[in-house]
């Protein structure tokens, strides 16, 4: 499908002669030209890949989040997880792994294929993810990452299960026993869940349960796909007026609103979902509708610079609105305003963001 973007040019009249010089004369005329938005090419794909590419294999500084049980849990993160251990904690190794297979996916020709291969068949082995599969056992540690990492995890094996490549399909079945270990406790989870979660950050039901829905279409997981259905009505069907002027947060890098909307346009039919968003989101069908990115006022600070997470994946709401439902298509400038306020800085040298924002920024140019 086309995507098209709403791109407001201003077009003054004017004249030489006094008598032309009337207000009507002088008012901005607005006219709407077509254009695509924007996305990945080979070059931004050269500079981003070496991000995630450096990153799996940073071990420290790291963030763990473990409990520990005692002195038998006291151990260094490559021991803990073998398999994602860099990128500063867990869930950020994985969507390391993520954007690196769907860079080489995208780009067979990616100067660093290679390298990206070989990367990942040195992490995802076979010990490895036994590994990983026996950290999720004990009662301590069965809950972790909940549900943003598995949320990830399964992201990562959808990856590999649509690239069509030999060594795809090794990793990928070296992969399953923790896919399967996931969506195990997505669906024994998700009925537990009386409320949803609507933050910003890393609890965010909407968001989690997006990836794992899609995960679930692709492999045709059929138990899988219809808790989520079924949750997601469950949680949002009857929303109204969702305060998007409250947005953001000092430390978001999700819309609590449109990471909403972008579940619901998938558990709904095309027309449901319009008159859902009619009353959920009013304001965005207007054409004259503004969202300003979100500022990051220090790109050294761990949590400031979750803004521009928050600007590229306000991006893929608004463009996979735009695309269910055309008469949104003005949502798509606002989309690319977003990311050309963060993408200049996404390879700027800071860790801070470097160890994660990858594969924000390719979600936000790929979706």
């Amino acid at each position: 499908m086309k995507n098209t973007l709403i791109l407001v040019s201003i077009v003054v009249l004017s004249s030489c002669s006094s008598t032309d010089n009337t207000k009507e004369n002088q008012e901005e005329k607005v006219k709407v030209i077509a254009q695509d938005q924007l996305k990945l090419d080979l070059s931004q794909a050269e500079r981003i890949v070496k991000l995630p590419l450096e990153c799996i294999n940073i071990e420290f500084p790291n963030k763990l989040n473990q409990v520990v049980g005692g002195d038998f849990d006291l151990k260094s993160p490559d021991e803990l997880h073998p398999a994602f251990h860099g990128c500063f904690d867990w869930h950020s190794a994985v969507h390391g792994h993520w954007s690196l297979v769907r860079m080489a996916k995208t780009f067979p020709n990616l100067k660093d294929r290679d390298q990206i291969l070989e990367g990942l068949s040195q992490h995802i082995t076979k010990e490895n993810i036994a590994g990983e599969v026996a950290y999720f056992s004990p009662k301590l540690s069965g809950n972790f990452e909940r549900m943003y990492g598995w949320a990830w995890l399964l992201k990562l094996s959808e990856e590999l299960h649509t690239w069509d490549d030999p060594e795809a399909r090794e990793l990928e079945a070296t992969l399953q026993p923790l896919s399967d270990l996931i969506a195990g406790k997505v669906i024994d989870f998700l009925p537990k869940l009386h409320y949803p979660i609507r933050v910003g950050t890393h609890t965010n039901t909407a968001f989690a349960m997006t990836m794992i829905y899609d995960y679930a279409v692709t492999v045709g997981d059929s138990k899988l796909k219809a808790i989520v259905e079924v949750r997601a009505k469950d949680f949002y069907m009857s929303d109204l007026n969702c305060p998007l002027t409250w947005e953001p947060s000092g430390y978001d890098f999700l819309s609590p609103c449109l990471e909403e909307a972008d579940i619901m346009r998938r558990v709904l039919s095309k027309g449901e979902f319009g008159k859902w968003l009619d009353t959920f989101l009013p304001d965005l069908k207007s054409a004259d509708f503004e969202l300003e990115p979100g500022i990051v006022a220090d790109r050294k600070d761990g949590h400031l610079v979750h803004l521009d997470g928050l600007n590229y994946s306000r991006a893929w709401c608004l463009f996979g609105i735009a695309q269910t439902l055309p008469e949104y298509g003005h949502l798509i400038k606002i989309g690319n305003d977003h990311i050309n306020y963060s993408l200049p800085d996404l390879t700027d040298g800071n860790y801070e963001g470097g160890h994660w924002l990858a594969s924000f920024a390719l979600l936000a140019l790929s979706e």
